[in-house]
């Protein structure tokens, strides 16, 4: 049942893509709504489909990449949807809803097999602390493409191409106002993922750190975003430079995220 699911999901994605990129060429109310209903019923489908992954499974469906990315894209989708209904910024969508069908489709290379879980996850932390971490990483993710977006404004304004594009784009104060109220999402619940996973690692292994390369790429991380909070806050790190540490910190991630499970074997790993 579960596997259907899964297609729809692909299915719904990549039309709302599509649908989200014809808004650039064609921004008409009618192609917006159309968008926002056809992403939002393929995040209907998609929440189904966790949760038929999780009757299956019987343990929240977060334990080897095709799940992981998955939900990852699944926690994306969500928080799009909450900041384009606060910022009416359908052109959001155009940047968004490619990256959260490129997770999909990258989940669905990895094995989605059902396997028995490893003794050390059998915790009641496995939802507290990949819940909290993939929520903060999907709001990290909207911070990058709202980067992506401030920079491209930017360019046309200090170029003085006032194109298409430059018209569909928010402007640079509410795209940067969207990278800021990111960080203070995706900040704190990054936070959470660490302490909970420390305190998790401290009954699974006997030790809250044992930097582990998962461990120590979830810290650089968390300094990473730590600095552009702390600048944001105190120095007045704002526009272009925010931006850029929004996207630069979101590579970082990644690579925390994906590269690590695929180049640095640990305690972590996972496929």
């Amino acid at each position: 049942m579960s596997v259907y699911f899964y297609i729809t999901v692909l299915v719904l994605y990549g039309a709302a893509t599509l649908l989200y990129l014809l808004y650039i060429v064609l921004p008409h109310d009618t192609v917006g709504r159309i968008s926002r209903w056809v992403l939002a019923t393929g995040f209907v489908c998609h929440c189904t489909f966790t949760f038929f992954r999780y009757l299956e499974a019987g343990h929240t469906p977060i334990t080897n990449l095709h799940e992981s990315l998955s939900f990852f894209s699944l926690t994306i989708v969500a928080v799009f949807l909450g900041f384009q209904h606060r910022y009416r910024a359908v052109i959001l969508g155009s940047f968004v809803t490619p990256l959260a069908l490129l997770v999909m489709l990258v989940s669905a290379i990895f094995p989605s097999v059902i396997v028995p879980l490893n003794p050390a996850l059998k915790s009641g932390w496995l939802g507290f602390h990949t819940i909290t971490a993939f929520a903060g990483y999907a709001a990290f993710a909207i911070a990058f493409c709202a980067g992506i977006m401030y920079l491209l404004q930017e360019h046309f304004l200090k170029n003085k191409k006032l194109g298409a594009l430059y018209h569909r784009l928010p402007s640079l104060e509410v795209l940067d106002d969207i990278n800021y109220r990111c960080l203070t999402i995706g900040f704190p619940l990054l936070t959470l993922a660490i302490i909970s996973g420390a305190i998790w690692a401290e009954s699974a292994w006997g030790a809250y750190w044992s930097w582990d390369p998962k461990e120590t790429w979830s810290l650089i991380t968390w300094f990473v975003y730590a600095a552009l909070l702390h600048g944001r806050l105190t120095t007045g790190w704002r526009g272009s430079r925010a931006a850029i540490l929004a996207i630069v910190g979101f590579c970082v991630l990644l690579f925390t995220f994906l590269g690590v499970n695929l180049l640095l074997p640990g305690l972590h790993s996972y496929r």
